[in-house]
């Protein structure tokens, strides 16, 4: 939305925008906390030779584009985001994802498989026109694959007519592409190896709080500007990792992201506070990550020790074990259990009793608030993990 604002200049309207500045003693302590964490989730997944275990590379996958597409508030489907994930790593049939969910994924594939190509001006534009592949945003017709060029302001708003809040307002449309060639210039030469010298984690920080600053165009920037943190880690790793789940920990923690951001677009030169609320996500992010490789590890263990069951009843444990610990909102029914796998209600709750008596779920509640959880450590829904 645009609107007229009437607000103190941004801070690419401040004297010496670009060159944003940090203090380095500040972020010593939580820089190092960071460091540590992901040292553990990489020491983890070597561990395991995680490179080969397709099932955890896909959970931490499908929970960022997730992730990264609620923070917009838009809901995937879960099961269509798993679809199109296992595509891009060799699995599963073409064309079976809508083409906003497969352009998603395209954009996260992109941005960490060819980490080590150059980032350009065409590149971003593909990446937006990814997500927009029919030209449209939700009803809205929007410019794609393209900086944004109407003449009306940029901005980020809040609330209903006639109480509009104004959030952000970004710098002009003429503006756009002059400041993308210093933000890329920038990227290109803050790289591992270049020639400025920056923490790759300070630096993945940077480059996503200039890009939102920028808003180069009509929709997606938000997506985009997480894809560009993705690229930044994985050139910090030197290698296409997709280990931190970092759009998913920004996920649950929105309202702070927006707050946070919303503090640096209106602050000063000086990002010290935006990079040490970053670095303590991204620290976050590495002990979840940790988390699910270890819920993922303690599956395997489940299947392979489980007791038999029919397919019904493998369809509906999978389900229970895919979403994690909490995931699967109320618990299992025996009416849930019937429209997931079409059995009749007598069925349902056969199989149910049977999976208790064996030990595979535990109950809970009574007669019509019945409900039904994995049981044990891999299925612990009072949060353990």
């Amino acid at each position: 939305m645009r609107l007229m604002d009437p607000t103190p200049p941004y801070i690419w309207a401040k004297p010496g925008w670009p060159v944003l500045t940090f203090r380095q003693e500040a972020l010593t302590g939580p820089l190092s906390r960071a460091r540590f964490a992901q040292g553990t989730v990489l020491g983890l997944a070597h561990a395991l030779g995680l490179e080969h275990h397709a099932e955890i590379l896909q959970d931490i996958w499908v929970a960022e584009a997730m992730g990264t597409a609620g923070i917009e508030g838009e809901k995937l489907d879960l099961e269509a985001v798993r679809s199109s994930v296992l595509r891009k790593m060799g699995f599963g049939k073409p064309g079976t994802s809508p083409r906003h969910v497969d352009g998603l994924v395209d954009v996260m594939d992109d941005a960490t498989r060819n980490f080590d190509s150059k980032l350009t001006h065409a590149r971003l534009c593909h990446w937006q026109a990814a997500l927009f592949a029919g030209g449209r945003s939700g009803l809205a017709r929007i410019e794609v694959g393209k900086y944004r060029t109407h003449a009306e302001p940029m901005q980020i708003v809040s609330g209903r007519p006639g109480k509009v809040k104004v959030h952000y307002t970004a710098p002009p449309s003429v503006r756009v592409r002059t400041e993308m060639t210093r933000f890329l210039a920038w990227f290109r030469d803050s790289a591992p190896g270049g020639k400025i010298s920056i923490d790759g984690l300070v630096r993945a920080a940077i480059a996503h709080l200039w890009f939102e600053i920028i808003h180069p165009f009509e929709d997606g920037n938000g997506r985009i500007g997480r894809a560009l943190c993705d690229m930044a880690l994985a050139q910090d790793a030197n290698a296409p990792s997709r280990i931190v789940s970092l759009s998913r920990q920004l996920h649950e923690n929105r309202s702070q992201y927006y707050e946070q951001l919303n503090a640096a677009e209106r602050g000063g030169l000086d990002v010290t506070d935006w990079a040490v609320w970053f670095a303590d996500q991204f620290e976050e992010a590495c002990k979840k990550s940790a988390a699910i490789i270890r819920a993922a590890v303690d599956k395997g263990h489940f299947w392979r020790a489980a007791p038999e069951m029919n397919e019904r009843q493998k369809k509906v444990v999978q389900k229970l074990l895919d979403a994690g610990p909490g995931g699967f909102e109320g618990g299992m029914s025996a009416e849930k259990y019937v429209n997931l796998t079409g059995a009749s209600k007598a069925t349902a709750t056969r199989d149910l009793s049977d999976l208790s008596e064996k030990g595979v779920l535990e109950i809970a509640g009574q007669g019509r608030g019945t409900r039904y959880w994995i049981a044990g450590k891999v299925g612990a829904h009072k949060g353990d993990a």
